[in-house]
């Protein structure tokens, strides 16, 4: 059976102030899978990241060549960038709750989308708290302040806001890196479960989370795509001398 990419980048070019940040990328993102994405820093992965939902035009003197695919269709000629991050959401670093409470962060989309119905919000509320590990933690604070919550609940009600304006695919940009182990691996169980449904680009600069949740792992170096293969491959037996010395903490 075929399977049709979600993601195709071919030939991909990013620059900044006339400093490629990412040079002639290519490769493509299957359905239903956790990528992984490592590197050194000023490898480019957020750069990659910022790209795929065109978080980058917002900065200044940038440019871009070559495509991004979405289910065949180009991020820049056929999407506007509104309608490309509902279908791309993305989770930042640090947790950046809305002031408001935990229910009015989780339906703040649906709201934007003219969703009123009580009796469907509050099913969007539970769904997507459950979707994120989140709703046995907090069913009974939901009309409390979102910053009352820790950090790490905090960033799992980041993931259920997103998830409640029903992307196809979801960006993590170090979703961890803040975080104590307990809440980490809450958040990779999550992945894990979340993948049936979306297609998952995880960056990270934390090796052995790639390794554990990552189906498919891409090695970045100075902007350029150095390898992408599965991830067992790519941990025990990876083909360029730089993935391996990269893993093995000879640099970065």
């Amino acid at each position: 059976m075929v399977i049709h990419p979600k993601i195709r980048v071919k030939n991909l070019t990013v620059s900044f102030d006339g400093k490629a940040s990412l040079k002639n990328v290519s490769l493509d993102i299957e359905p239903h899978i956790i990528l992984s994405v490592i590197g050194p820093a000023n490898s480019g992965k957020t750069t990659f990241l910022r790209t795929l939902n065109r978080l980058n035009d917002d900065e200044r003197a940038m440019k871009v060549s070559g495509e991004v695919l979405l289910d065949g269709k180009d991020i820049y000629k056929d999407h506007d960038p509104v309608s490309l991050r509902r279908k791309v959401g993305i989770i930042f670093a640090l947790p950046v709750p809305l002031p408001m409470t935990v229910f009015e962060n989780v339906v703040y989309g649906p709201r934007r989308q003219g969703i009123r119905d009580k009796k469907i919000l509050g099913a969007t509320v539970e769904r997507f708290l459950r979707d994120a590990y989140l709703w046995d933690e907090v069913k009974d604070r939901l009309d409390e302040p979102a910053m009352t919550l820790s950090g790490g609940q905090q960033q799992r009600l980041c993931i259920a806001r997103t998830l409640a304006v029903n992307p196809e695919v979801l960006l993590f940009d170090e979703p961890c890196s803040a975080l104590d182990p307990i809440s980490t691996a809450k958040i990779e169980e999550a992945l894990s479960k979340l993948k049936r449904h979306y297609t998952i680009i995880l960056v990270t600069n934390n090796t052995k989370q790639a390794a554990r949740v990552g189906d498919k792992t891409a090695f970045f170096l100075m902007g350029e795509l150095v390898e992408l293969n599965e991830t067992g491959k790519i941990f025990t037996s990876p083909e360029d001398r730089r993935t391996d010395d990269y893993l093995s903490g000879r640099f970065g």
